[in-house]
């Protein structure tokens, strides 16, 4: 069964403060004054890419500043880089979240629809869309960019059967906001896969009735 790529579920913090795994405490501290002075909303006139920049290298150093932070994040790192998974070193913001949805769509277009592992894709969806990630994607106002994010999931919801793509379009909903355009889009989509679900559920018996029409009106009118 093929899985989706979980690039998106873990922060690498070290790349995060432009250090290599092995630094020393005092060596943290000093990437992330180093950064801090760069990014800072003081510095950067509260510039919306910046701002999130700089919640992301303060996180970094939270967790890698604080022994037992930092010893927790160290195994988590570990376990999922001995089970292959990737890592997330760039901030949510609209252009890397468009990033990852197109890479995703890229990814799916390849895939067996019959043998991928669709809870797999609902779960990376799910996550990537999270409540934080969408609010984090609104206050940057990038409607275009946004815009593009839903019509690229909703291409990979295609993939998915109706009771996972609802509950994912709902999150599409939340993003698009007042959007009436991306609304649209939503519920078209929403509209085309109801019908798709309902004549893959019921072909078979809309294929038995028509071939017993046919068998009537060939018995009839061969009489």
């Amino acid at each position: 069964m093929l899985l989706i790529p979980s690039q998106f579920l873990m922060k690498d913090y070290y790349s995060i403060l432009e250090i290599p795994p092995h630094s020393t405490l005092a060596e943290i501290k000093q990437a992330y004054r180093r950064l801090a002075m760069i990014y800072h909303p003081d510095k950067t006139k509260n510039d919306p890419y910046t701002n999130v920049k700089y919640k992301e290298i303060r996180e970094a150093y939270e967790i890698l500043s604080n022994p037992i932070k930092k010893e927790s994040y160290l195994q988590e790192r570990w376990y999922n880089q001995s089970m292959g998974k990737k890592t997330m070193n760039e901030a949510a913001t609209p252009v890397s979240i468009l990033k990852l949805s197109l890479e995703l769509e890229k990814y799916v277009s390849r895939l067996d629809v019959h043998r991928m592992n669709k809870e797999g894709l609902f779960n990376y969806i799910n996550e990537l869309l999270s409540f934080s990630t969408i609010e984090k994607l609104k206050q940057f106002n990038e409607i275009g960019i946004n815009r593009q994010i839903i019509t690229t999931i909703l291409t990979v919801l295609k993939s998915l059967p109706l009771q996972m793509a609802k509950p994912l379009a709902t999150l599409l909903v939340q993003l698009a906001g007042d959007d009436e355009a991306a609304l649209q889009r939503i519920d078209i989509f929403l509209q085309h896969h109801k019908k798709n679900f309902l004549w893959n559920k019921y072909q078979i018996l809309v294929i038995i009735f028509l071939t017993l029409l046919v068998c009537l009106l060939i018995y009839f009118t061969s009489k």
